[in-house]
């Protein structure tokens, strides 16, 4: 019996439908600009975040990076949610090819106005001047936290006044979406830049967007070329995400189900979860003993879990799960959390 992967939405594969898109996509060599469905997918993707332009890249670890990077020079500084992508799970990139220092805010990921302008350091000589906020939504780590949107319009309104400019790591974007009942376009107003990943919820393999005006998107692109990111017949791969768009957006409904179902199980067996935090498609168990012995006791049961901490583990659902699956991994976990103790 195949395992229940509740490790990430990563790890989703091609459904037949996607996979016959991608076989049977027309190509030609992005890095010319001539691959039509690649120029589709952007076309695409900008319509629905509500932007002149956008570009395919291969990564959303990518997307944030080019972002951010058309936003800094080197020396300034971004700040980021506690935890978020860009900061925790992005190999130090913006440091490292920016040339950016990174401030976190406290909270859970999301932070209010207030502390945007008490963490603010303006162009002083001998201070990093605060340039960019960064916002996730939803915030992974947080566990699929989505933002209230008068609290961010808060934050938008704050960094405008002050001067700086804002990037939206959307990664589950659409999961803010369905969770919240706006469009993906309103969830995204007011942002410099936005990335947007089709390798999750969505469940393509492979890339993201990014999404900004058409003269930013012109920078991005020579960007994305100096980060290795050129493809050439991606039209392969800009299928699947366009049929991703067309047609997984509206089942991620499905996933929230199935993580809120999966959350009160747990609960109800004297797990520690967090009810009011399961807002999307994760789930965060918290433990009282180090996670490995119990990540290991439930892939010994055919259940693959992640951790998010060493007293943490997380769970994520996605198209490759259904209820079933859940039923089952509730038990396995619950004999594992058993085992461990």
């Amino acid at each position: 019996m195949p395992a229940v992967d509740l490790r990430s939405d990563t790890v989703t594969r091609p459904t037949p439908a996607m996979r016959q898109a991608m076989a049977t996509a027309e190509v030609g060599d992005d890095v010319y600009g001539d691959d039509p469905t690649v120029v589709a997918l952007e076309a695409r993707g900008a319509e629905l975040i509500g932007t002149e332009a956008a570009l395919f890249v291969p990564s959303g670890t990518m997307a944030n990076q080019i972002a951010l990077r058309s936003l800094t020079r080197p020396g300034e500084e971004v700040v980021i949610g506690k935890d978020g992508h860009c900061w925790l799970h992005e190999s130090g990139a913006l440091a490292a090819l920016a040339g950016a220092q990174t401030q976190q805010l406290p909270g859970d990921g999301r932070f209010t106005a207030a502390d945007l302008r008490a963490a603010y350091k303006g162009d002083v000589a001998w201070l990093s001047p605060t340039t960019v906020v960064a916002v996730e939504n939803t915030h992974n780590m947080g566990g699929g936290l989505v933002w209230d949107r008068g609290q961010l319009a808060e934050v938008l309104a704050t960094a405008r006044e002050l001067g700086m400019a804002t990037h939206l790591d959307g990664a589950r974007l659409w999961n803010a979406a369905v969770a919240t009942g706006c469009t993906e376009r309103e969830l995204a107003a007011g942002f410099d830049t936005v990335s947007v990943c089709l390798s999750k919820g969505l469940g393509a393999p492979v890339g993201s967007l990014v999404c900004s005006s058409r003269d930013r998107i012109a920078r991005c692109r020579r960007y994305r070329k100096m980060y290795g990111g050129g493809m050439r017949q991606a039209g392969i791969l800009a299928a699947a995400g366009l049929h991703a768009l067309e047609h997984h957006r509206g089942r991620l409904g499905d996933d929230h189900g199935n993580a809120r179902w999966l959350a009160e199980q747990l609960v109800a067996r004297g797990l520690k979860v967090d009810l009011a935090r399961v807002q999307t498609n994760i789930v965060m168990i918290e433990v009282d003993a180090p996670t490995e012995p119990m990540i290991a006791a439930a892939r010994a049961g055919g259940v693959l879990i992640g951790s998010a901490g060493p007293r943490r583990l997380r769970l994520v659902t996605h198209l490759d799960v259904d209820r079933a699956g859940c039923e089952r991994a509730v038990g396995v976990i619950v004999d594992a959390a058993g085992a461990r103790a």
